[in-house]
């Protein structure tokens, strides 16, 4: 029987056929936004990629508090709600390596790096983008290409023997340093640099001297994807849409070479068109957070002011000023990301497509809040004139009387309509 990491690894035979398949790759730690990709996947008979970053779950808890077997167990639980089948579900860990621990030095930071990325395997993540791309104290910068690769050989050891000690298959892996900034970039944005055939082809072939030299020549055989920039990111407040026509040569390159698949980040806030471009492309694996986590923000807000319309003991406006009062006493996750006035940090605080809010929704104030807002609406159905004021991403679905439009439906089905261009693009109804 086919499974979720059998489809992982069969991505570029796809590819190099002609086949259109993809993979919607969720990046998120939002329970909310898991739940409505598990619950996309399961009207789609897709497999649900969920990932964990780096920064976001780690042996040292990450910004969420969670290691890697604890995330684990937290998505299941969430599958377990939601009934999704856990045999469907690929486990996935994004930019492993020394990131979190890149002020130490280099061979500290690697130490750190390694443990992280054995924890992963170890926890039965099946998916694993090693990312050493980043300079550490005492390194140059840039890091040439080929310390890049010889540490990701390390990682991919420690990967591999996680995997072994937790008794879990080995891993399919993703290299590659061509990664917009995480979140998004924090200026406006006009063009972008794709990635050149030539970097690509750099990128792949010192990489599989680096592995060979190690060692891991079985591991080569599970290196199914490389990250490249096909030209499609987000700022603050604008989204540089996918233009297949500059990246046709490296797609040619891609098709060319064989035996490797495209993945491709930032892909948020991307057209339906454009997300179906890049699968046609061979950028089949399709990377989305933010802009999952930004329309939560839209019906969560939504649903904040029609609480405040038909409930008298609320008061409408109450999750935002909560949130407001949140960021401004805790400005790390966004301070160095947001320029401009008071009025315009405001907006960006709220609004951005960076989305940098998603660093706060678990926090205790956050969740209490959250929580006063669906306790005030309870299960009542909504009436549709305010949905359609509010939340008009879902409109449609609740005048067509598909969906009950009490609150939680309405928040998941926010999310699931931000997953539906994914889900199209990456193909319906015949994944594992």
């Amino acid at each position: 029987m086919s499974t979720p990491l059998d489809y992982l690894l069969d991505l570029h035979a796809f590819a190099d056929k002609g086949v259109t398949k993809g993979l919607t790759s969720v990046c998120s730690a939002h329970p909310l936004v898991i739940e409505a990709a598990l619950i996309e996947a399961a009207g789609t008979g897709s497999v649900a990629c969920i990932e964990a970053t780096c920064n976001q779950v780690n042996q040292d808890g990450g910004y969420t508090g969670m290691t890697p077997a604890d995330f684990r167990s937290f998505v299941l639980e969430i599958a377990n709600r939601a009934a999704f089948p856990a045999e469907r579900i690929l486990f996935g860990g994004d930019h492993l390596g020394p990131n979190p621990w890149k002020d130490l030095a280099a061979d500290k930071a690697m130490e750190k790096a390694e443990a992280m990325t054995y924890a992963y395997a170890a926890a039965g993540f099946g998916k694993i983008h090693l990312d050493a791309s980043m300079a550490c104290a005492g390194d140059p910068t840039p890091l040439p290409v080929a310390t890049i690769a010889e540490r990701a050989a390390r990682l991919a050891r420690a990967s591999e023997k996680g995997a072994k000690d937790g008794g879990h298959p080995p891993p399919g892996y993703i290299i590659g340093t061509e990664v917009p900034v995480p979140g998004g970039a924090m200026e406006e944005l006009d063009v972008l640099e794709v990635t050149s055939p030539a970097d690509a082809a750099e990128t792949l072939a010192i990489h599989e001297e680096k592995f060979r030299e190690a060692g891991l020549e079985d591991v080569l055989k599970r290196v199914t994807g490389l990250v490249v920039q096909p030209g499609v990111e987000f700022g603050n407040a604008n989204v540089i849409r996918f233009k297949p026509k500059e990246a046709a040569s490296l797609s040619e390159w891609r098709q060319s070479t064989g035996g490797i698949a495209f993945e491709a980040h930032s892909t948020d806030y991307q057209p339906t068109e454009a997300l179906s471009a890049l699968v046609e492309g061979g950028f089949c694996i399709l990377k989305v957070g933010p802009g999952l986590t930004f329309a939560l923000r839209e019906a969560l807000y939504g649903l904040d002011q029609i609480a405040g319309i038909l409930v008298s003991s609320y008061e409408g406006g109450a999750l935002m000023r909560t949130m407001e009062t949140t960021m401004l006493g805790s400005p790390r996750n966004w301070a160095g990301y947001y320029p401009g006035t008071d009025g315009e940090k405001y907006v960006q605080r709220h609004f951005s497509y960076s989305d940098r809010i998603r660093y706060y929704w678990n926090l205790a104030e956050a969740r209490d809040a959250v929580g006063a807002l669906f306790d005030a609406l309870g299960e009542r159905e909504l009436p549709e004139t305010l949905v359609s004021q509010y939340l008009a991403r879902v409109y449609d679905d609740v005048s067509g009387g598909v969906l009950k439009p009490t609150a939680r439906n309405l928040a998941i089905a926010s999310v699931r309509k931000a997953l539906e261009p994914y889900s199209i693009a990456c193909g319906r109804g015949d994944q594992p």
